[in-house]
């Protein structure tokens, strides 16, 4: 396998020597104009590659491979440096693995989400792995006086058929002068030593013992314990306050209110807040902090309609958030009104309204679902230290680089002048991709001069948070006299944003199909929820087509299955997202593994769904039984097809943390509002999946080939809910349309 090296002597971020007679290689591409004037001295061009892979050699032979993204649980610590190693041609027990600080520069994006880890760095980390292995060849064979060609690695050490030899760290400092190779060869899948190969967590070992990893352990001398007492409902703003009480608490250092954005700030793509001002309490100790906030007397308003600038996708526009304090009955009522308006267009094949008009049956059904918290395990938290000519930030994030510009303009600071440093992740899943609990925490310390962490109770994360939106979708059916389905419609919307994927399956599969979108603007804060839009379009879509083979006396796989057949031999369309041989190779190993038409399997009560997401395509048959007059889901298969496996039992678990994570969420997830306010403020009335809940077995299965790996974080999770509703209907004899299902036994 052949792979151009696009890394040349000058943008190659300068092997050069450490001390001791070290190596250091470091890689990245397309970097920023303010990025490239840090590095000006080096006489480095303003082109780069997207990613730095470092890579650092001791003298004696032990290899660091320098982490680029944040870890959240995903594994990406292990993964990543996994697919360096590989190349390298290392043994892995001589591995250290270390997280990087922010550096756009050196480590590009750093972004941990979206299922992009090991699909974005899979070419270029193994280049960094490939080159450097080159370039030791070549310092070994100027060393030896023989060609390079006859020189092998094998597992950090450099042979040569005369019988010489030498670890990698004997031969560092000189590969270091030399210049990087143009091509370097990788290797084909078959000759993986490494990769595709299980390894343990590089960090298992200090999770289990308690380590201080993640930003709430962070501390520095002479630190401060800051929080907020936030609007107690979306809709408000601070009107006034008294806090001369808590000022008299022990250990408080101060209370003042403050504004996150300056007037007029224009807002990045992740940037959000509900109210743009807060108070801040500051003290020795959580404790002391937690106790003074009771203390305070504030009065709050209604904000009226809010004007904004946003920046990101779509470039800058002005928006109008509505100050109307939203009830969640309220909603359901204005969403429902909504969908029987006409709607955007996304897609529209052949005469969807003919065919519905001449259908000699129409099947047509509506599917809700709530606003969902995010919960990330490890509470919100941020450190900062900013003085009047620097700034350090620490804490679990997703993507510092986002936060970077938007901490250069509320600081006043260079971003040259701003430090990130990013410590492990006690989850995620998009919560800790929006920034304002940094900037919150930047904010404090810039007032108090100071070095402070910034931490949110519970409940302070769970009503004021960013959640998964408020989605409805109608989907209707239209079938012949012999009962072929003719056309297809889906019409969805949400507040405030709409869940539709207008060009995925089954559009390509049906003559006549039409997808249509609708949004109602809100003033709760919303954002990316594991799988946006995705989590709930496969558990409405999954759940119909369920419907639709049962009106059509098809079984559930072999449906999907004919389908999929249509859009491989005869799509409809041209921007069919899905790879029709993938969807299919997927639900025929789920069919196998699962037993699906064993006679020994027809008396249970399953459900199938599979759904793709992320570049990748994911199925799971979902067995239910009833316990104590409830259903349980006893057992889950999942078939998955993300490529490569990296890490095959990092792997097995995401996909069985993403099964527990969507049963517990169709049966229990909800966040609902009265009057602004968010009804659930912790576990005891907001529901997490527990132990006792969770299946007895989660069997996972990945289909086998050479692509290059494509996403896992995300994937596996879209299509649980639709396999539980299709089971809860085999179990119960109810079709269920309203999640969370176990909280609407009558929503049939």
């Amino acid at each position: 396998m052949e792979n151009t090296n696009t890394e040349n002597r000058r943008s190659f971020l300068k092997s050069s020597m450490l001390a001791g007679g070290g190596l250091l290689l470091s890689f990245s591409w397309l970097a920023n104009a303010q990025a490239a004037d840090k590095m000006e001295a080096m006489n480095l061009p303003d082109q780069w590659n997207e990613l730095n892979g470092y890579i650092k050699i001791t003298p004696d032979n032990i290899i660091k491979i320098i982490c680029p993204n944040p870890e959240f649980g995903q594994n990406v610590m292990t993964s990543l440096p996994m697919m360096v190693a590989e190349e390298l041609d290392v043994d892995w027990k001589n591995v250290v693995v270390e997280m990087g600080p922010h550096d756009n520069v050196k480590l590009g994006p750093q972004f941990t989400g979206g299922s992009n880890s090991v699909r974005m760095y899979w070419k270029p980390l193994r280049n960094a792995g490939a080159s450097a292995r080159q370039m030791l060849i070549e310092a070994a064979a100027q060393t030896w006086s023989v060609p390079a060609n006859e020189i092998t690695t094998q597992a950090g050490v450099l042979s040569h058929s005369s019988g010489k030899s030498a670890k990698y760290g004997e031969m560092a400092s000189k590969a270091a002068t030399i210049p990087v190779p143009k091509e370097v060869k990788l290797k084909t899948p078959r000759d993986f030593s490494i990769v595709s190969h299980s390894k343990k967590n590089t960090e298992g070992v200090k999770v289990v013992t308690g380590k201080p990893l993640f930003g709430i352990d962070y501390k520095v001398d002479g630190m401060l314990i800051a929080m907020i007492q936030h609007p107690p409902a979306f809709g408000m703003k601070l009107k006034s306050f008294d806090a001369s009480q808590a000022l008299k608490m022990p250990g408080i250092k101060d209370v003042f209110s403050f504004k996150l954005y300056d007037d007029g700030f224009e807002q990045g793509g992740f940037d959000t807040r509900t109210s743009n001002e807060m108070i801040a309490i500051v003290g020795k100790s959580t404790w002391e902090v937690m106790n003074a906030r009771k203390k305070i007397k504030a009065q709050w308003e209604p904000t009226g309609d809010i004007k904004e600038t946003m920046m990101g996708r779509g470039g800058k526009r002005e928006v109008t958030i509505p100050g109307r304090l939203e009830t969640t009955s309220d909603q359901l009522a204005l969403m429902a009104e909504y969908s029987k308006r006409p709607a955007q267009q996304l897609r529209k094949d052949g005469d969807p309204e003919t065919a519905f008009k001449n259908a000699a049956l129409v099947i047509e059904r509506t599917y809700n679902a709530p606003f969902l918290a995010h919960n990330t395990m490890e509470p919100m938290n941020f450190f900062a230290h900013v003085s009047e000519d620097k700034a350090l930030v620490a804490g679990p994030l997703q993507a510092p680089g986002w936060m970077e510009p938007t901490l250069s303009k509320i600081l006043n600071l260079p971003a040259d002048k701003i430090e990130i440093q990013m410590t492990r992740m006690g989850g995620g899943f998009g919560r800790r991709a929006y920034g304002q609990y940094v900037y919150e925490a930047a904010r404090i310390s810039q007032r108090l001069k100071a070095p402070i962490k910034l931490i949110y109770t519970r409940e302070d994360d769970m009503t004021y948070g960013i959640y998964r939106p408020m989605y409805t979708a109608t989907y209707r059916a239209a079938l012949d006299a012999n009962k072929n389905l003719i056309a297809f419609h889906v019409k969805g919307g949400g507040i405030p944003e709409n869940p539709i994927h207008a060009n995925r399956f089954p559009a390509g599969a049906v003559d006549n199909y039409l997808a249509e979108a609708w949004e109602i603007p809100s003033n709760i804060t919303i954002g990316a929820f594991r799988a946006p839009r995705s989590n709930f379009n496969a558990a409405a879509e999954q759940s119909f087509l369920d419907e639709v083979a049962e009106a059509m006396g098809k079984d559930p796989i072999a449906f999907r299955l004919d389908l999929l057949k249509r859009a491989k031999e005869n799509p409809v369309g041209k921007n069919n997202e899905y790879d029709a041989d993938r969807y299919a190779g997927v639900l025929e190993l789920l069919r196998e593994k699962s037993g699906w038409n064993k006679p020994e399997n027809k008396g249970k009560k399953r459900g199938v769904a599979a759904y793709f997401c992320h570049a990748s395509y994911a199925g799971h048959v979902v067995d239910i039984v009833m316990r104590d007059g409830q259903p349980y889901v006893e057992k889950v298969t999942s078939a998955i097809d993300c490529g490569i496996v990296v890490n095959p039992d990092a792997a097995k678990n995401m996909v069985q943390g993403a099964v527990v994570d969507g049963i517990g969420n169709a049966f229990y997830g909800a966040l609902t509002h009265k009057n602004g306010a968010a009804e659930q403020s912790n576990f005891h009335n907001y529901h997490i999946i527990r132990h006792n809940e969770a299946p007895k077995e989660i069997d996972v299965h990945f289909v086998q080939n050479n692509i290059d790996p494509t996403g896992l974080g995300e994937p596996p999770f879209p299509p649980v809910f639709g396999a539980v509703a299709n089971a809860l209907y085999k179990s119960t004899g109810k079709r269920y349309y309203n999640q969370p299902f176990m909280s609407n036994h009558n929503n049939s």
